[in-house]
């Protein structure tokens, strides 16, 4: 009975293989019909499918239409704005320590030695997260939302220990203030200050350290503990040395590109700034006045219109203001009583720092008899100028040098150590 299972199996796997056999067979030898059919006289790039001898129809092979195009295609430039980096004077950053290794419970083996004792070593200690200051940087935008050191690792037999996690360090400007919900627990105000935020997890114990004349084989190994975990806001305490304040459309990005190398996107719609951006005025004894475009904010501001108290804060780190105001308003003086009022609604004394009048768009033929009127008005000085077209910038650089260092003189009679750019 077996014999003949085997033949009736036998058999069937024959008849398989003969029958995958022919079909392959079949197989090959359509397409060579199929390829031998093919007519040379295709045009290339035709779509057309013609009937010809046989069941087949011919196909153009060209591959204009159905291949991939070759070469790189090229990418789309970015306009101005896209590429504009603005300036970061606020962050909130979590900061979240390694944690430790954990320790390893093991015995040492060797030849003749039945006795080894516990030989499991240590974990390593998690990195810790330091924030330090660097005079080099200028700005908060290299800060991530998030910073998360390196854990430690385990350790291993033979009482080897686990590597501890590597410190990350957090480069702020000179003059960065570290605060936790609202208090301010740090002020980095000198070149290469430290702060250490949050400290990384201890690492875990092997059963080697818990060997005693008692327990001369313990089984005990702990794992390592968490690290530290904090959320913080870092400020800086100056964001630049002048500000310009002004409504929305006034000329504030245009002022700063004609008066330094600053590029902030410029537009004929209002909010075309929505972050500030700060320029730099350098004079030729390698002083460098720092110089913030900030955006434009409107009536209501101190109640947070549009974004108003974002763009308060902004000026509030200025330590003199330049107040731009556009000469084709019906009544430009009346803009810089509200702005003013904005300012000191927000922080009383605020709109009493030093300041200056920039009266721009003198290049339309209106301004000249508003530009007599206004001065008329106020009692600061009033600088006017054209930033389309440069006119009279040079007497707003030299005025703003005055400014900075009436700035500079009050700092040292204070004693507080002026900021530099």
């Amino acid at each position: 009975m077996l014999k003949g299972m085997r033949l009736t199996l036998l058999s069937r796997v024959k008849a398989v293989s003969a029958d995958v056999i022919y079909r392959c067979s079949l197989r090959h030898y359509i397409g060579k019909k199929a390829l031998s059919l093919l007519s040379p006289s295709c045009a290339p790039g035709s779509v057309l499918w013609r009937p010809n001898e046989g069941f087949f129809r011919e196909v153009c092979t060209s591959t204009t239409l159905h291949g991939k195009i070759g070469g790189n295609k090229r990418k789309n430039d970015l306009s101005e704005k896209k590429l504009t980096r603005h300036f970061v004077d606020c962050r909130r950053v979590k900061l979240v320590a390694g944690s430790g290794g954990k320790g390893v419970c093991s015995f040492h083996s060797e030849p003749r030695k039945e006795w080894g004792g516990p030989d499991g070593g240590n974990g390593g200690d998690g990195g810790s997260i330091i924030i330090k200051a660097n005079r080099f940087v200028k700005s908060l935008a290299q800060v991530t939302p998030v910073y998360k050191a390196e854990d430690g690792q385990a350790g291993g037999n033979k009482n080897c220990y686990g590597r501890n996690g590597n410190s990350t360090y957090i480069s702020v400007p000179v003059g960065t203030v570290v605060k936790e919900q609202g208090t301010t627990i740090m002020d980095l105000a000198e070149h290469g200050q430290e702060y250490l935020a949050v400290f990384g997890g201890a690492g875990g114990k092997g059963n080697r350290f818990f060997l005693s004349n008692e327990n001369r084989a313990p089984m005990t190994a702990t794992p390592g503990t968490a690290g530290q975990e904090r959320v913080l806001q870092l400020e800086l305490r100056t964001m630049a040395h002048a500000g310009l304040v002004g409504f929305p459309n006034a000329g504030k990005s245009s002022l700063l590109r004609a008066i330094s190398n600053a590029r902030p996107a410029v537009a004929a719609y209002p909010f075309t700034t929505l972050n500030p951006h700060v320029g730099i005025v350098e004079y030729r004894d390698h002083e460098q006045v720092a110089v913030a475009d900030i955006p434009g904010i409107i009536r209501g501001a101190h109640l947070n219109r549009g974004l108003g108290i974002s763009f308060l804060r902004h000026i509030e780190r200025c330590r003199f203001l330049l107040f731009v105001l556009d000469l084709s308003a019906p009544e430009p003086w009346t803009q810089l009583q509200h702005l003013c009022y904005e300012l000191d609604q927000y922080e009383p004394g605020l709109s009493q720092r030093p300041q200056a009048i920039v009266a721009n768009k003198m290049d339309l033929p209106e301004a000249r008899e508003k530009l007599e009127t206004l001065k008329s008005q106020v009692t600061q000085r009033v600088i006017p100028i054209s930033a389309l077209t440069g006119q009279n910038t040079e007497e707003l650089i030299l005025h703003l040098r005055e400014l900075y260092d009436g700035y500079l003189q009050d700092d040292r009679s204070e004693g507080v150590k002026p900021v530099r750019w």
